[in-house]
């Protein structure tokens, strides 16, 4: 429904670091706009009522704030500074917009340029700055760690457990007790095996497979073991309540912030080799062509018959006498099966449609300082796939057995483009004259098939970044819509209870079911709950608004714990290029918007911007349907995927971004300054040569292919482009 001029609307104030903001609203209408003067008397996070005054051309509400209804009583984590004779802290977070005051005997000891937390005392209003006092002094800015340490403060992350939960957690055995082995069957003597990378310290699944018939003919029995945490962590424990908050561990490079005490997580519910612990297994029959026959799930008493990681799985595959597999020769048949297995629901993945993109992941490496001494590509290998294939396979039992019993839970819900995504997407694939486009009710077999015919093109990363970015975000919620881009019907996650509480949840309503009872969440969220004279049960009304309140908790603790992530990648990596000012590096477009592009390094895997000022002394119009910038007056062009050089030219480290200028090769030759680091190809000759004679290059309209290159020679006729006005850029995405 359209907001109408001088409706009253309730929501939460976001800020922008450039001094206006916006007001998500509750209803999930579209967010109301805020003028830098009303964010004077308001901060960011604040809850307000405002009424909508006008709208702008595009039809945007536009507000003035009307009533602050709560104030964020969370301390906010800034530097300390001495300014004037004046001590002010700056926010950390450029969205609060504003300096706090600090009255001369409220700085607590803290020296001038410490990062500090403060508590406000005094609110802002249109005529005042907030004024607060420090309740917390964390250290200088270069100390190891401080990123973190700031992270988790301007997230608001969890990271200290109450005593209540540590109290508990002291209290729980060592090993598993003879009670605890009641009712439940013994696996111990199956060489069931954890795989993992070397780093990990939790081990919350174990695998293991041999042949099978199935039916009539041949097939695997599959069995994935899932270490039982909710043995341990019952409804309304401190344990439960503190997993609950967190609802996920964060990972940062060097540091883990668990959901449960390291008691729980690296001892007695980590699938540790020889030793014996208690497991939710489902035990699965699969075919021949790779599809789930038959399943069940049952409590079990299991032993890890060994710790193997990536790397050795991935050698001794290919290799079964090399000297991997001779350290492990008794479990090689194992390994074999599980390849087996693992081959099968591969074919099964792709006859679904699955969408399978294959992409970069990056792993941080820091020195003993918590600096970034370099960045490497994660290597994905068979057996990170067939741990992959082996988890889907659990999760997709899980998310049925579920389902088939009709009892609310928490299922992982991926949904198709957006209307507007999905138009966006349709004429972007019409303007590259592919031949391929997607229907106006696209199934994942026509991205997935998209992506394997444009697989070998130069331009092939920047058309999978846009059928990735048409996409969803996934998410918990008891209304099961299925997993788009994985084609599942029903999904959900039973596999990391160790580290999701949402795999939590699923075991408790599992376990339930298979004691033919039915598992409520009373107790963990606070939701009214209407209830009939007399009975003590819960209409199915306010059970579900349980659940629905939990997958809104769930998914948005993880989306807080993947901004904490990145924003301290962000800053180790602003850090780490503060060393590479005035360098120049080869790269890749990354993306590209009105303002400009952003490249990602080759070698150091580092993105930063380009500005379109940093361009070239021309106009740059941005084509949003081929997602490329091209110059007015010389035809080049800029889209995803384009091989570049840059240099380094600046780097904020409190805005986290880094920026870049655009280097060219025929000005390296005429400075003398760079010879032989040109660009390295034919693109940044052509590049070259275009600039030098851009009357000619006008001449030859149409005579590049639409998408055939990044940086060209480009040409005057073509789709009708129309200038853009830039909007304001979004600093998460200046680095990644």
């Amino acid at each position: 429904m359209a907001t109408t001029l001088f409706d009253e609307v309730e929501g939460t104030v976001i800020g922008h670091r450039d001094g206006h903001g916006f007001v998500r609203r509750d209803d999930g209408q579209a967010d109301v706009y805020l003028s830098p003067q009303e964010m004077r008397a308001v901060l960011h996070r604040d809850r307000v009522r405002v009424r909508v005054v006008r709208h702008d051309r595009k039809g945007r509400p536009e507000g003035r704030v009307l009533e602050i209804i709560e104030r964020k009583k969370s301390p906010l984590i800034g530097r300390l500074l001495h300014e004037g004779g004046v001590w002010i802290v700056a926010p950390e977070d450029k969205r609060y917009g504003q300096d706090i005051l600090i009255p001369k005997n409220a700085i607590a000891k803290a020296q001038a340029g410490q990062v500090v937390a403060v508590e406000l005392t005094e609110p802002p209003s249109m005529y005042s700055q907030p004024v607060g006092r420090v309740t917390e002094v964390l250290g200088e800015i270069d100390d190891p760690g401080m990123e973190i340490e700031i992270a988790v403060r301007k997230y608001e992350v969890p990271h200290q457990f109450s005593p209540a939960t540590l109290a508990q957690a002291a209290k729980l055995p060592d090993k598993i007790r003879p009670a605890d082995r009641k009712h439940r069957i013994d696996l111990t003597d199956v060489p069931l095996v954890t795989i993992d990378g070397e780093d990990a310290r939790d081990f919350d699944d174990a695998v293991y497979c041999e042949p099978a018939r199935v039916g009539r003919g041949k097939g695997w029995r599959l069995v994935v073991a899932i270490a039982d945490v909710s043995h341990y962590v019952k409804p309304g424990d401190p344990l439960d309540a503190d997993a609950y908050e967190r609802a996920t561990s964060v990972y940062f490079p060097r540091r883990v912030i668990p959901m449960l005490p390291e008691k729980l997580s690296n001892g007695l519910c980590s699938l540790n080799p020889d030793e014996d612990r208690l497991a939710m297994v489902c035990d699965m029959l699969i075919n021949a062509k790779g599809e789930i026959h038959a399943y069940q799930f049952f409590p079990a008493v299991i032993r890890s018959h060994a710790r193997l990681t990536y790397t050795e799985v991935a050698a001794i595959l290919p290799n079964t006498r090399g000297p991997e597999a001779q350290r492990r020769q008794a479990l090689v048949p194992h390994l074999l099966h599980l390849h087996e297995v693992y081959r099968a629901l591969l074919r099964e993945r792709t006859q679904r449609g699955a969408v399978d993109f294959e992409t970069v992941e990056t792993q941080i490496v820091c020195d003993d300082n918590g600096r970034i001494e370099k960045i490497v590509p994660r290597v994905r290998t068979e057996a990170h796939r067939l741990i992959e294939e082996a988890m889907l396979a659990a999760n997709v039992c899980a998310a049925d057995f579920i389902a088939r019993a009709n009892h609310p839970g928490l299922y992982r819900v991926h949904e198709g483009p957006t209307p507007d995504k999905r138009v966006v997407l349709q004429n972007y694939l019409r303007a590259l004259g592919l031949g391929l486009t997607i229907s106006d009710e696209p199934h994942p077999r026509e991205f997935q098939a998209i992506a394997e015919a444009t697989k070998g093109r130069p331009d092939a990363a920047q058309i999978h970044s846009m059928l990735l970015r048409s996409m969803q975000q996934a998410i918990y919620t008891p209304v099961n819509s299925g997993h788009f881009g994985l084609a599942y019907e029903a999904y959900t996650h039973f596999t990391s209870p160790i580290r999701r509480y949402p795999d939590l949840l699923v075991h408790r309503v599992i376990k339930a079911l298979l004691q033919g009872q039915r598992y409520r969440l009373s107790g963990l969220l606070d939701v009214p709950m209407p209830q009939r004279r007399g009975a003590q049960k819960k209409t199915p009304a306010a059970e579900m608004a349980q659940w629905e309140a939990a997958g809104i908790h769930c998914s948005a603790c993880e989306r807080r714990a993947d901004e904490a992530s990145r924003d301290v990648e962000a800053w180790l990596k602003c850090r780490f290029m503060r060393d590479h000012l005035g360098e120049e590096y080869s790269g890749t477009v990354s993306a590209v918007t009105s303002f400009g592009v952003f490249v990602q390094l080759d070698a150091l895997y580092v993105e930063g911007l380009v500005h379109v000022t940093e361009l070239g002394g021309e106009y740059f119009r941005f084509d949003e349907v081929r997602q490329e910038l091209r110059g007015e007056r010389s035809g080049v062009r800029y889209a995803i995927g384009a091989r570049v050089r840059v240099q380094v030219i600046r780097v904020d480290l409190d805005g986290r971004k880094i920026d870049f200028r655009m280097v060219h090769e025929a000005a390296d030759e005429r400075a003398g300054s760079r010879a032989g680091k040109g660009l390295g190809g034919s693109r940044q000759a052509r590049l070259a040569e275009v600039e030098a004679a851009d009357r000619q290059v006008k001449s030859r309209a149409r005579a590049v292919k639409a998408g055939a290159a990044a940086v060209s020679r480009g040409a005057r006729g073509g789709s009708k482009k129309t200038a853009v006005k830039p909007p304001k850029p979004r600093s998460a995405r200046r680095v990644r």
